[in-house]
């Protein structure tokens, strides 16, 4: 475990990934009180919501009261997450909220970016030069390249280390011709196919590629395999990952009705407690921020630690 990172960062993103999802309707207040309740637990990075078509995702027709509406706290980055220049606009007017940075996105599989967006990888990549030039014009950085469906696809199946590899280096050499300094890539697990093994294969292959940049997991538990995943990752000194109070949310465009979303929050966090990582959160306040989750939702959330607690042996 020399490896092992001395400390971690999580992004929140529950509130966003929740209620993307979730039949709803969901009160905006409710939304509001989830956020701020995240506010107090020690979390650093909170994923408030999603400006997207009300249309496709009526959970967030709300994103404007929601992100006007919660007390901002010192020390803690708030974010959202946009699709498009719309999208943008819409966030733009809360810079004095929210902590605006820009992604290139793609897609490791072809079949989920056909389904999902509608446009071929390469149709994609010329999509996010548009994106790249909104973002520069509205004078935002682009500081991440954003992997999705990068261990597999319920349409495509497998995604192997060298395709997402190679989609990867596709978005990279587009952000380095754009001129867009990336600091960070995302490999998010979107539909739940990563396993410790894929984990230390793209992982591996990624940072020998591209050494000077931050590696972020974006880990789903559909299979059950998301803490073991995260344990991988952790091994290999991974120090950024998402993460969802209760396991929240879940893509509403993976096929996957009723699966579970990303990994829990207060999971991720016990595990790097008894790994003698440092997160920075108080688990307790956590858990029973969790447990207002579940209140919200009005259903059972994936995590098992929201029902075992965190008692220890003597």
């Amino acid at each position: 475990m020399s490896d092992l990172p001395s400390r971690v960062e999580i992004t929140e993103e529950g509130p966003r990934e929740a209620f993307q999802i979730e039949p709803g309707p969901i009160p905006t207040e409710d939304k509001i009180a989830l956020i701020d309740a995240l506010s107090g637990t020690g979390l650093r990075r909170i994923q408030v919501a999603s400006f997207v078509s009300p249309k496709i995702v009526p959970g967030w027709a709300d994103a404007e009261a929601v992100v006007g509406g919660f007390a901002p706290r010192p020390g803690v980055e708030y974010t959202a997450l946009w699709f498009n220049a719309s999208g943008l606009r819409r966030a733009m007017g809360f810079r004095d909220r929210l902590s605006i940075f820009g992604s290139v996105t793609v897609t490791a599989s072809e079949a989920f970016t056909k389904r999902n967006l509608n446009r071929t990888q390469a149709e994609q990549l010329v999509a996010q030069r548009a994106n790249i030039a909104a973002h520069r014009e509205a004078g935002v950085v682009m500081e991440r390249v954003s992997v999705q469906a990068a261990f597999g696809c319920n349409w495509g199946g497998e995604v192997t280390a060298e395709a997402a590899l190679d989609v990867l280096s596709d978005a990279m050499a587009l952000a380095k011709e754009e001129g867009c300094d990336i600091r960070r890539i995302t490999l998010a697990d979107s539909m739940g196919w990563a396993t410790p093994l894929r984990i230390e294969r793209l992982v591996g292959a990624v940072r020998s590629r591209f050494p000077e940049q931050e590696i972020v997991l974006h880990l789903h538990d559909t299979r059950g395999l998301g803490i073991a995943c995260a344990a991988a990752g952790l091994r290999l000194g991974v120090a950024r990952f998402d993460a969802a109070v209760a396991g929240l949310g879940g893509c509403p465009f993976a096929g996957q009705p009723g699966a579970p979303g990303n990994i829990a929050t207060e999971e991720l966090v016990f595990l790097c407690e008894e790994m003698g990582v440092e997160t920075g959160v108080d688990l307790p306040a956590l858990l029973e921020t969790a447990h207002l989750a579940e209140r919200i939702v009005g259903h059972p959330c994936p995590s098992n630690l929201l029902r075992s607690g965190i008692r220890r042996a003597a």
